[in-house]
C-alpha cells in the first residue's frame, strides 16, 4: 500500500512539473496506481505459480496489464520494472544476462506485445 501512495505522489509531482492539467494529472495518478496493482498481481501470481521458466511470462504480463491502463500505468510499469531489475542486478547477483532477458520481456509487454510469447508449456491456465 505504501508503494502505491509513493507512486501517486511521484506521479502528481511529475505531472505538475510538466504542466499537466489537474484532471489529466488525476487520471495519470489513478492509472499509475492501477498499474502498480497490476504489477503486484503479476508478481503474486508468479510466486503462487512457482513454475520454473515462467518468470519472463509474468514480467511481460504485468507490464502489459499496467500499460493497458494508459500513460500512468505504463509509467508505473517502467518505474517498478527498472527498480526491480536494478535491485536484482546489484543486490541479488543474478547477472546481466537474466536482467537483459527480464527487461526484454518488460518492454515487450509494455509495448502491447502478447505476454503468451513467454508463456512456458504446462503453466496452469489460471495464469
Amino acid at each position: 500500500m505504501r508503494l502505491c501512495v509513493y507512486l501517486v505522489l511521484l506521479s502528481c509531482i511529475l505531472s505538475a512539473s510538466v504542466g499537466m492539467p489537474v484532471l489529466e494529472a488525476g487520471r495519470f495518478a489513478w492509472d499509475a496506481m492501477g498499474g502498480a496493482w497490476d504489477m503486484f498481481r503479476a508478481y503474486r501470481d508468479m510466486v503462487d505459480a512457482n513454475y520454473i521458466g515462467a518468470d519472463k511470462y509474468f514480467h511481460a504480463r504485468g507490464n502489459y496489464d499496467a500499460a493497458q491502463r494508459g500513460p500512468g500505468g505504463a509509467w508505473a510499469a517502467k518505474v517498478l520494472s527498472d527498480a526491480r531489475e536494478m535491485w536484482q542486478s546489484d543486490v541479488s547477483g543474478r547477472g546481466a544476462e537474466d536482467t537483459r532477458a527480464d527487461q526484454e520481456a518488460n518492454v515487450w509487454g509494455r509495448n502491447g506485445g502478447d505476454p503468451n510469447r513467454y508463456r512456458p508449456a504446462g503453466l496452469p491456465n489460471k495464469y
